[in-house]
């Protein structure tokens, strides 16, 4: 456990000399804020406080915003120790692969998890603030902050086996912004495509909770929403949250970081230094 720590605590001060502690909160706040301020006006129509609205539009922004850190933060961390030849000098030390990469994802889980605490604790003040009722959506809140731990820590691990099979930073980078559009954006317009149509036919009663649970993307956002009890603000896709049982969406969201990381592991011990 201390070589994964003292791993984990060099990857952070790599981190802090690359800016990516002060880019990944700056974002987080940033986008946090204008949510909170334009995005709880239906509270009085949905029957829920204005925390809780505030989290279903932050659950939206947490899908697409982490994913796309979690991956940019991890491009490199294989292929670009191949490519400064730094790669044979760490497997010299007495640390494990495994350890190696556990190291490095404790170390951007860490500043995934610093980024969401300060961005939706910035949208939280402001929702407390202008309706002090809004603190009964604090559980909301707490949820969507660790489950977008999780969600990163999905998509960290996809970048880390991305990045061994890659060898390149070049790219692993592009293989990453293209996991990121297959599985954020594309993924999400197959299955409204297919809505359409399907016409409420078979397809949108028995297979999209299937599809949107296969996606950690949408499993995400189903967990978020269902147990927020704000499905009503969202629309799309995020309505069929009241279809899908909460421990199903929760399984799902806790299951992807645990393959992700096997597929990590399993692609760094095929690189060669």
């Amino acid at each position: 456990m201390s070589r994964i720590l003292a791993t984990a605590v060099c990857e952070f001060r790599i981190a802090l000399r690359n800016r990516w502690v002060s880019i990944a909160t700056g974002m987080m706040v940033l986008f946090a804020l204008v949510l909170a301020a334009a995005g709880s006006a239906p509270t009085g129509e949905v029957g829920v406080d204005r925390l809780s609205v505030t989290v279903a539009s932050l659950t939206s922004l947490a899908v697409y915003l982490v994913p796309l850190l979690a991956l940019l933060m991890s491009f490199d961390a294989v292929a670009g120790e191949v490519e400064r030849g730094t790669l044979p000098l760490l497997l010299t030390y007495p640390v494990s692969r495994l350890q190696i990469l556990l190291g490095k994802l404790l170390a951007h889980l860490a500043i995934l998890g610093l980024a969401a605490t300060l961005g939706y604790g910035a949208a939280a003040l402001v929702a407390v603030w202008t309706d002090p009722a809004a603190v009964e959506g604090l559980g909301a809140l707490w949820r969507l902050i660790w489950s977008s731990v999780v969600l990163g820590a999905t998509f960290l691990g996809a970048g880390y086996a991305l990045s061994a099979l890659a060898r390149r930073p070049s790219s692993a980078a592009g293989l990453a912004i293209a996991l990121w559009l297959a599985a954020v954006v594309l993924y999400d317009l197959a299955l409204l495509a297919l809505i359409v149509t399907d016409g409420g036919g078979a397809f949108t009663t028995q297979a999209l909770p299937v599809a949107l649970l296969a996606n950690p993307a949408d499993a995400f956002r189903v967990f978020n929403l269902s147990a927020a009890q704000a499905v009503a603000a969202a629309g799309g896709i995020g309505g069929a949250a009241e279809a899908i049982p909460l421990w199903q969406s929760a399984a799902s969201l806790l299951v992807w970081p645990l393959a992700a990381v096997a597929l990590a592991v399993a692609a760094f011990r095929r690189v060669t230094p």
